[in-house]
């Protein structure tokens, strides 16, 4: 892990396109701005995560639910 110590108003790159600026700081809070390609989703840890989960949730479909779609397509398709 790279740690860099910056100060209000200054700037970190992270490739060519992505800037980190220190907005503001109040005590034990620093507040960022960050500054991407719109490509490039950008989320808190905590939402990353939560987002990551329920990719993994909704992409395992138990046996009965694998059938059960199964099942919904076949009957859409004769109609």
């Amino acid at each position: 892990m790279l740690v860099l110590s910056r100060t209000r108003d200054e700037t970190i790159m992270v490739g060519d396109d992505i800037e980190i600026t220190v907005v503001d700081v109040r005590g034990d809070k620093v507040r960022l701005g960050i500054k991407a390609p719109t490509t490039i989703p950008v989320h808190r840890k905590e939402v990353y995560e939560a987002i990551k989960t329920e990719n993994t949730n909704a992409a395992t479909l138990s046996v009965d639910q694998m059938a059960q779609v199964i099942q919904r397509h076949e009957h859409t398709s004769v109609q």
